[in-house]
């Protein structure tokens, strides 16, 4: 079976190292510049195994988007590939989920991050109006990009990206010289407790690489850019993330949980002098803007799609006739990212992210369960899962694994969350199947 063209309007200018550099850009973030003293609490050195189970957790799940992105050329992302498997209904409330619960609150508390590393910076910035300015300019502009342009948004995402590359790259080969061994020996047995715990606190760094998977209407030929794209940015990223903590661990040692603000800071302090902190504070603060970017230039595609399908408002469906940008769902997207930013702190927001996203990617997993099931890679010619569906059955088995150490008023609250999402899903069915029956003539 053939994948039948897009009729969606939009340019393809997405190759595979686009991809892969927009996914690198989607993952890391501000958790790298935080995260590496916050999980070596209570575990030590140990910690390092968690990158890798992580790693392996990641890579199951990057497998399933890899089979199901390539046999779609429709923008919408996780929105497509679940209501492809199981109805609008649930396309309805991955989406909504998805760029609701994760992403729009991932962006906000990154923002949050951008602001404060601003202010560390120069201190002005940390006064309440200066914050608030400088989290609408960090919105204000990249939404101006990406209306103007997918290239104009791609280009920032590129800049972002490889700005943060040199500095986190530079670090590592520095930083190796100043690296104490004492300070990487195991003094704590790893334990399946205590390193689910570890994984749990540092999977909020791998979270991201299915948002440029929204672009599937702007990519050249998905069956070969999907793959490889998410393949070469996942493998980079982990490589990179385990020798940030290993320099990092080995400089500062015991003395890392001291530096929980800015850990990568201080090792570049110490291998560089205040220059170098000043250096990784501005990379933190560009790495904060790269996941802006590359959210605001694919997740907007989600509301593109859901509108398309007439799940929400047809507006957001609309196309600018001249930049051939889904300019409504920018904007959109982009003010409700402002208001959210300005009025929560990074750690909520980050908590409903993170929950939000398990949830998706559980229903990921269970879409591409149901394809290999169904046996509909192979008939459509995409990318096909080894294993057949062992691959995407223990990826969700781990995401629950995962989800059940919510806490009781988490767990409260997303069951809340999905309970109002589908309150309105059936609300606007019920009012699009009455104005399909209402007869000619009556009033609205």
């Amino acid at each position: 079976m053939q994948m039948q063209p897009s009729t969606e309007n939009l340019k393809r200018t997405i190759g595979p190292f686009a991809l892969a550099l927009a996914i690198f850009n989607a993952v890391v973030g501000s958790g790298i510049f935080v995260l590496p003293a916050l999980v070596v609490e209570g575990i030590g050195a140990t910690a390092v195994l968690a990158y890798f189970i992580c790693g392996a957790v990641i890579l199951l799940i990057a497998l399933c988007f890899a089979e199901l992105g390539s046999r779609t050329d429709r923008s919408g992302g996780i929105y497509t590939y679940v209501e492809e498997a199981f109805g609008p209904f649930a396309g309805f409330l991955a989406a909504s989920l998805y760029w609701i619960g994760n992403c729009i609150m991932a962006d906000a508390a990154v923002a949050n991050v951008l602001a404060g590393i601003l202010a560390i910076i120069f201190p002005v910035l940390g006064q309440p109006g200066y914050r608030f300015l400088v989290i609408l300019l960090v919105f204000g502009t990249v939404m101006l990009l990406n209306i103007r342009s997918a290239r104009g948004g791609m280009g920032l995402v590129r800049i972002t990206a490889l700005s943060k590359i040199g500095p986190l790259l530079l670090l590592v080969i520095i930083a190796s010289a100043f690296i104490d061994p004492s300070n990487l020996r195991w003094e704590v047995a790893p334990t399946w407790s205590n390193m689910g715990t570890a994984s749990i606190l540092l999977f909020y760094m791998f979270m991201g690489m299915e948002a440029p998977l929204s672009n599937g209407g702007e990519m050249k030929d998905p069956r070969r850019t999907v793959p490889l794209g998410l393949l070469l940015g996942m493998c980079f990223i982990l490589m990179l993330y385990v020798s940030v903590h290993l320099v990092t661990q080995g400089v500062l040692g015991n003395t890392m949980p001291l530096h929980k603000d800015a850990p990568l800071a201080a090792v570049a302090t110490i291998v560089a002098g205040t220059a170098g902190a000043v250096i990784i504070l501005i990379t933190g603060a560009l790495s904060a803007l790269g996941v802006v970017a590359v959210d605001m230039f694919s997740i907007t595609r989600i509301l593109f799609a859901s509108a398309r399908a007439g799940l929400m408002p047809g507006q957001l469906a609309r196309v600018h006739p001249k930049f051939e940008t889904p300019w409504i769902s920018i904007i959109v997207y982009g003010s409700l990212g402002f208001v959210v930013a300005v009025s929560g702190s990074f750690r909520q927001l980050a908590i409903i992210s993170s929950a939000s996203g398990l949830l998706v990617y559980f229903g990921v997993m269970m879409a591409a369960l149901q394809g290999k099931l169904q046996k509909r890679g192979s008939r459509e010619g995409g990318f096909r899962i080894p294993f057949g569906p062992v691959i995407p059955a223990l990826a969700g088995l781990v995401i629950l694994w995962m989800l059940s150490h919510l806490e009781k008023k988490e767990l409260l609250g997303m069951s809340g969350f999905i309970t109002a999402l589908s309150v309105i899903y059936f609300f606007m069915s019920y009012r699009k199947r009455k104005a399909r029956i209402r007869p000619v003539g009556e009033p609205l």
